[in-house]
């Protein structure tokens, strides 16, 4: 396939047109929908949860994160309370929004309504982008900006226009917080603007601004890190311990096949990323893709960690998709790229079957959370909260005057904490990422309701134990919570002060 001189071969009047902007428009809107309807299926997930309880404690940074996911969290409980669909619109917003984008993306690249259309098709329907509007986290934020970075990077490439450093800035600040690893596309940026007569552009001042601009927007939680001594790195070097040690990092390549992108749309990529290298005026874009995956993959980083840097590339090999059909002229290319859109299609239907909870019962249920452990993740945190308040009315009315509960995980902690005001349970005691910053109640409470740890560990850190229920769920799913935390205890306080006992039991989750 050779490569199509790119934004020159079509003019604006050639490739833009009202429809093409309305397929883009619509392919965006049917993923939204898709999630609009099937986002109330189950239950919060345990990453939700703690990024709801960290919304109700808003500050300039958190122990997992940056802080602007947990504040989009707090203005959604606003105004949707604790509603699924309402709380994870934002992340549908999100991903359909970089639908639109990349479709937008293939246009500045020059192509036209098939280019625009398969571009956008192709980010639709990757199981990663797919998963990303199933769920309220960071990285569906985090998978808008770095669409949206590449688009002003096209920008500034196609316009020569240093003024779109400004843009990149913003969005380099936006991105940074939202989630860390925004510093590597940034890298990625840096190495293509230094490898290529894009270099230009870092000797203008309009580059320096939108450095200026991204630096006082990341200043706030960078200086918040200094505050706590830098925090985030002890657990960002430990979940990577983690990952590494419970195998986590493995299967990388494999992922950025089946998991980052549909396979289907796997020779798109392949030759977006090939045409980028083979332009001079786009080949920055390239050195994007590359730098990021290759330092995740020598760090030994999740396979998903780079998915956002794929839908400029299937922008890209879209546009020289359709290139080839219009320069080759044979007639039965058309039949045949319209083919391979009904096959893309067909293949992410197939993933969604695992990634988007289609269906409460039945054979589609029983696949995806047979599939998908995510969304087992999802099922039993009502249950849970609703027995603990069954052991705390069990107790005497003279240890309820004084009763914690302490968790184990930051589900947990969400949980008892949002999903507990039903019962009017008291706030959880957590020793876990952010919420060991916020430390224990005083006075601390002299009895202890015991979630998430095991008989071992009560019985060495707490006094009196005994065990008290069970966590389990009704649709006898087996996840984390029933499998490896399915006790419930009811102890008296740490053996050792609580001053002493919280400084040697801080976690990382």
């Amino acid at each position: 396939m050779a490569t199509p001189n790119v934004a020159r071969r079509f003019t604006l009047s050639d490739s833009y047109t009202p429809r093409a902007t309305a397929v883009v428009a619509l392919i965006a809107l049917g993923i939204a929908a898709v999630h609009l309807l099937t986002n109330q299926r189950y239950g919060f997930h345990r990453d939700e949860l703690q990024t709801l309880s960290d919304a109700l404690h808003l500050d300039w940074g958190f122990v997992a994160y940056p802080p602007l996911t947990p504040l989009l969290e707090r203005i959604g409980l606003h105004l949707f309370g604790l509603s699924l669909v309402g709380l994870r619109i934002f992340s549908v917003i999100a991903q359909s929004t970089a639908i639109f984008i990349t479709g937008l993306t293939a246009w500045e690249l020059g192509g036209g309504r098939l280019a625009q259309a398969t571009a956008a098709l192709a980010v639709a329907v990757a199981p990663l982008a797919l998963f990303e509007g199933t769920e309220f986290q960071y990285t569906s934020f985090d998978y808008l900006w770095w669409v949206l970075l590449a688009y002003f990077v096209v920008r500034l490439l196609k316009t020569e226009n240093p003024r779109w450093c400004l843009a990149i800035g913003a969005i380099v600040g936006i991105g940074l917080e939202t989630k860390y690893t925004m510093f590597f596309y940034l890298s990625g940026l840096l190495v293509g603007l230094g490898l290529t007569p894009a270099r230009r552009y870092l000797l203008t001042r309009w580059f320096w601004a939108g450095a200026g601009l991204a630096f006082l927007m990341f200043l706030p939680n960078f200086i918040w890190q200094i505050r706590h001594d830098f925090i985030s790195l002890q657990f960002l070097h430990n979940i990577h311990a983690r990952d590494v040690g419970e195998g986590r990092a493995e299967g990388y390549w494999s992922l950025q096949f089946l998991l980052n992108t549909n396979p289907v749309s796997v020779p798109l990529w392949i030759g977006g990323l090939i045409g980028f290298f083979r332009s001079a005026r786009f080949r920055t874009l390239a050195w994007m893709a590359v730098i990021p995956v290759l330092i995740l993959w020598v760090s030994k980083g999740r396979g998903y960690y780079p998915g956002a840097v794929y839908p400029v590339l299937l922008a890209m090999g879209a546009v020289m998709m359709e290139s080839w059909i219009h320069r080759s002229g044979r007639y039965w290319l058309k039949p045949a790229a319209a083919l391979y859109l009904v096959v893309l299609i067909a293949g992410g239907a197939y993933a969604s079957t695992i990634l988007v909870p289609w269906s409460s019962g039945g054979l589609l249920r029983d696949r995806a959370l047979k599939k998908n452990g995510d969304l087992r993740e999802e099922i039993g945190w009502n249950e849970l909260v609703k027995n603990v308040a069954g052991i705390r009315d069990s107790l005497p009315p003279a240890q309820r005057e004084s009763v914690g509960i302490l968790v184990g995980n930051y589900g947990e902690q969400g949980a008892i904490e949002l999903l507990g005001r039903a019962y009017h349970l008291a706030p959880p005691i957590s020793m876990t990422n952010s919420a060991w910053l916020r430390g224990y109640p005083m006075p601390p409470p002299s009895t202890l309701i015991v979630v998430g740890n095991s008989a071992e560990w009560v019985d060495k850190n707490l006094a009196s134990c005994r065990l008290a229920g069970h966590n389990t769920n009704s649709e006898g799913v087996d996840n984390e919570e029933s499998h490896y935390h399915p006790d419930i205890f009811v102890c008296g306080p740490p053996r050792l002060p609580w001053a002493e006992f919280w400084k040697h039991h801080q976690r990382f989750g």
